[in-house]
């Protein structure tokens, strides 16, 4: 622990290095210019002709992704031929029909191999192997690739070769985008984001780390770009995850349409009538999305990664803090929570627009008024505290309660004003988000940043309360849940699923079922299980057959970014109907039967409707990706209401 907590200090020396370093005190260590960051706006080399001519060199180069006044690495990067070197790598980009005449020097003193440099036609039946390049240490290939399948893809490269460590240690950064627009151009405000993680390990999010960086564009939260939008704009982002990690893109307060969805090598755009929308979409390792959105209320917003580990707060070079560098929780930074402790995987969003209507929501009376506790729960520890949200509706508060739990169910009715008050009776700070409702900035609950100019919401300090006023827009399966040191809050409790209902509808719990996954509190039981509704075996279901039910499948474990759930009967999977995604209900068209086997992402919500029938074993089950068993919820299917 000592020598983990000295890391941070000597993060100039003792990060990962790539190239020989003379370490003896008479000769001086070598320089190495500083990485340009890549804001992936200007396309790299020359094109005429319809002849793209792009020389690409890989070598070591200074790279401080948490600002260039900070701590730095030398790592490898690409850099276009007698220019600096970038992270991301030089932007390939070019019309539909373009050929590539391209080289790759290696000024590494280690073997480079290179993949993503292929061929992009439009006849998909092509299914050649990916091309592997090997460039050895001061060598040159030079290759021609032709790009006529408009979408987005990626290429990126490895000094080891093709082990588990590939896209993760020092190797991290040696990646860049290609686009392929279509001949006709491509959008306006097209921007385009790539994700790296440097880890001890590649694809392990339940493994134990020391370090975790994560960038967006190469640069980690609070250096990441700040996005400038005016309400009514026409936003189009292409996100690329070039890292070994899987991340569930989050947006907040707004939906946004995905117009393609990628695997780095193919690129399948949607018409208009096959696109749906999110406001939370897993990026599995090597994809790509395209989306667009519109801002339609000003404010400031986020745009995260939703695995808390990638946006937590970490030290320099994204080494883990250790409990001596957490600052006491009773002084936490009120004003600058945002900006001081979170890191990683984060962009913000200013949208620019009229004053947020503050005298409306302050000062019209609300329909509905509802109080929310934040207490300690009974049999936890200081390293793993026990947390819970209570209703509190009136008279003496509710008694404190012991072990994990999760939050209430919070049901609240379309178009009714609401006004909750979140009292914290917390020793530390804290503050809770109101995942996937579209409200006004002040209120979705990232302290010290979320509001509009001075107007900025502050972090409910302990023995504190704060009002969160909204009107729900829309009916749907939302959560709340803390967005304040989640990998402690979350984890010990603090979240919960938010329903709304269409008005003069109630929750009817003999059809309507809320599956809320979260993750147990001791790392071992998280490796092998998930908790539902709290509990590690959960309770049975009790339906009737042939009444039609609502599956309510929520995800909020801190690091399964994707799990799937499975219905079945007996052996057989049986057929459900996808209703919702994310609140929002799916059009017509997605509303099929089909068989009952579904991914869910972390923070991703998912609605299902499903006809028992009497007889057999029925039984929800949510897996791991390699099917293994997490948990299972039992059904009994009653004979049909003699009514």
């Amino acid at each position: 622990m000592q020598l983990l907590s000295l890391l941070p200090l000597l993060a100039l020396d003792v990060v990962f290095v790539s190239a020989p370093v003379d370490d003896g005190a008479a000769t001086p260590a070598a320089f190495v210019p500083r990485v340009v960051v890549n804001d992936n706006r200007q396309p790299a080399g020359t094109l005429r002709a319809g002849v793209l001519t792009l020389r690409i060199e890989a070598r070591l180069a200074d790279w401080h992704p948490d600002g260039e006044d900070a701590a730095g690495a030398k790592v490898p990067a690409f850099a276009e031929e007698g220019k600096a070197a970038r992270i991301p790598g030089p932007l390939i980009r070019v019309p539909a029909g373009t050929e590539v005449a391209l080289s790759v020097h290696n000024a590494l003193a280690q073997p480079l191999t290179m993949r993503g440099l292929d061929d992009r036609l439009r006849d998909t039946t092509d299914r050649q192997p990916d091309r592997v390049i090997e460039v050895a240490p001061g060598a040159t290939r030079a290759m021609r690739i032709r790009l006529d399948a408009p979408g987005t893809y990626l290429y990126y490269g490895a000094t080891r070769g093709q082990t588990v460590d590939w896209r993760s240690g020092e190797d991290a950064q040696l990646s860049g985008a290609i686009v392929v627009d279509p001949p006709t151009g491509r959008p306006t405000k097209d921007r385009i984001f790539m994700i790296g993680v440097w880890s001890d390990t590649a694809g392990r999010v339940l493994a134990q780390r020391r370090r975790i960086l994560s960038t967006i564009n190469g640069r980690s939260w609070p250096n990441t770009e700040r996005l400038s939008y005016a309400i009514g704009d026409t936003v189009h982002w292409r996100v690329i995850n070039a890292s070994a990690d899987s991340h569930p893109m989050h947006l907040h307060g707004f939906y946004y349409e995905l117009d393609a969805r990628g695997d780095g090598r193919r690129d399948t755009t949607y018409a208009p009538a096959q696109r749906r929308r999110a406001n939370t979409e897993e990026l599995s390792s090597g994809t790509t999305m395209a989306l667009t959105w519109v801002p339609e209320r000003p404010g400031n917003w986020l745009f995260h990664c939703h695995l808390p580990d990638h946006f937590r707060a970490n030290g320099p070079l994204g080494v883990l803090r250790t409990a001596a560098d957490v600052p006491p929780t009773t002084t936490h930074d009120a004003m600058n929570h945002a900006l001081s402790e979170m890191n990683g995987l984060v962009m913000g969003v200013i949208v620019r627009g009229a004053p947020e209507p503050r005298e409306v929501t302050a000062n019209a009376a609300p329909s509905r008024t509802l109080r929310l506790l934040v207490r300690p729960s009974a049999g936890g520890s200081a390293a793993k505290p026990y947390y819970a949200f209570s209703l509190h509706a009136g008279g003496a508060e509710p008694p404190a309660d012991s072990g994990l739990h999760v939050g209430p169910a919070l049901v609240l009715t379309r178009g009714e004003r609401t006004s909750i008050t979140v009292v914290n009776a917390l020793d530390r700070t804290t503050s809770v988000h109101w995942h996937g409702i579209e409200l006004d900035s002040y209120f979705d609950g990232v302290a010290g940043f979320s509001g509009q100019g001075t107007h900025i919401a502050p972090v409910i300090a302990p023995h504190d309360s704060f009002v969160a006023r909204f009107t729900p827009p829309r009916a749907g399966t939302f959560i709340y849940h803390t967005h304040v040191d989640e990998t402690v809050q979350q984890l010990a409790g603090l979240a919960g699923p938010l329903i709304v209902l269409e008005p003069g509808r109630t929750l009817d719990s003999a059809t309507d079922h809320i599956m809320l996954i979260t993750t147990p509190h001791e790392f071992a039981d998280e490796l092998r299980s998930v908790l539902i509704n709290g509990q590690a075996a959960p309770a049975r279901l009790e339906v009737r057959s042939g009444v039609a039910q609502r599956l309510r499948l929520i995800n909020m474990t801190t690091r399964r970014p994707r799990i799937r759930a499975e219905l079945r009967h007996d052996s057989t999977l049986v057929q459900w109907r996808p209703l919702a995604k994310d609140g929002a209900d799916l059009p017509a068209r997605f509303q099929v039967a089909t068989p009952a086997r579904a991914p869910i992402s972390i923070g991703e919500t998912m609605d299902f409707e499903f006809l028992p029938s009497a007889g057999g074993d029925w039984r929800l089950e949510v897996r791991s990706l390699n099917g293994t068993v997490l948990s299972s919820v039992p059904i009994t299917v009653l004979a049909p209401s003699p009514n």
